[in-house]
């Protein structure tokens, strides 16, 4: 009895992690005085900020996309960008440019909005292929490389992108190098009924007063890099990589499926699961944590084929077939 009493205390104790829970608790209060419902978009955006992974949300005009990550940096006390994504914006525009400095006779380099903690980009498929490929070395590797010099930008660097799925005027669709970048694609739908009446609701009743202007900073750029590191010490069982490399490799095996998810979407689905393991206050993670990150991490990264797509078959729908055919470790 004694014995099993001294390894609970140990048990309890490996990663404290009251500190990070009570803050991820103040975060999603602040959002939710602004923001009706939409808790899975936003328990996923802040393990995405814990996993320092990047994240695409998809969604029809109106359903809080930009408001909600605009909330989200207002709770970071840390630089935050807003870049608008058109088809005539040039990667010098988000990079920055050399500028000839007439005083000092040399170029001199000014930084673009990407030099920042927190960087939204709304409408990214606006852009056309080579601003977005601008976009791929600073996302995968957080540094920056024009005319032979290297900057790196300050941690923590993440991107929040917004994309309509319906509009596709003046489009051009993210290759999926590109989306591969991104940890998270989070669908958003429409609000259910009461929902939107209480929308209606707390809009009416705000008259003039602006939204955002009550909403507290909570984490700090150095909070932000601890609870990080303190993520990563999740402990994963053993049994429990194997159930996720299973659902990576059945995705290349499935016959729905034209293009399987690569190891770095089992890397993702390994950092996404401590993070849900984490926001939830607990230092292991679960099988259902590991289910709770499949669909975000991998919606983005396979490829219906053509007859299945024709039928209708979404890829969320198919990871969950395949999530149900991969047996739970005991």
């Amino acid at each position: 009895m004694e014995e099993n009493k001294t390894h609970e205390v140990n048990f309890e104790s490996r990663i404290n992690l009251n500190p990070l829970l009570e803050n991820i608790n103040n975060i999603k209060r602040e959002i939710s005085s602004v923001i009706v419902g939409q808790e899975k978009m936003i328990d996923q955006l802040l393990v995405a900020i814990l996993s320092n992974g990047h994240v695409l949300l998809e969604g029809v005009p109106g359903v809080a996309k930009t408001i909600t990550a605009k909330l989200v940096a207002k709770t970071l006390n840390i630089d935050f960008s807003r870049i608008q994504f058109t088809p005539d914006l040039m990667p010098s525009d988000i990079l920055g440019t050399s500028v000839f400095d007439l005083k000092k006779s040399e170029f001199e380099f000014k930084k673009g909005p990407v030099f920042s903690n927190l960087v939204l980009i709304d409408e990214i498929n606006r852009a056309p292929a080579k601003t977005q490929a601008a976009l791929f070395e600073v996302m995968e590797e957080r540094q920056i490389t024009i005319d032979g010099h290297q900057f790196t930008l300050n941690a923590p660097f993440l991107v929040i992108a917004t994309q309509n799925p319906v509009e596709q005027e003046g489009t051009y669709r993210l290759p999926e190098a590109q989306l591969d970048r991104f940890l998270f694609k989070i669908s958003i739908d429409y609000p259910k009924l009461e929902e939107e009446i209480a929308i209606i609701q707390r809009e009416h009743s705000l008259q003039d007063n602006n939204k955002l202007q009550n909403i507290k900073s909570i984490l700090t750029a150095s909070d932000i890099i601890e609870y990080q590191k303190l993520v990563k010490q999740v402990i994963v069982e053993p049994h429990l990589i194997e159930y996720i490399a299973k659902i990576v490799t059945n995705t290349r095996e499935n016959a729905f499926i034209y293009l399987g998810a690569s190891p770095r979407a089992s890397i993702a689905i390994l950092n996404a699961a401590k993070g849900f393991a984490a926001i939830k206050g607990r230092d292991f993670v679960t099988p259902e944590d590991i289910k709770e990150a499949t669909i975000p991490v991998l919606q983005h990264r396979i490829i219906v084929t053509p007859e299945r797509e024709m039928e209708g078959i979404t890829s969320a729908e198919v990871i969950k077939q395949i999530i149900e055919s991969v047996e739970i470790p005991r």
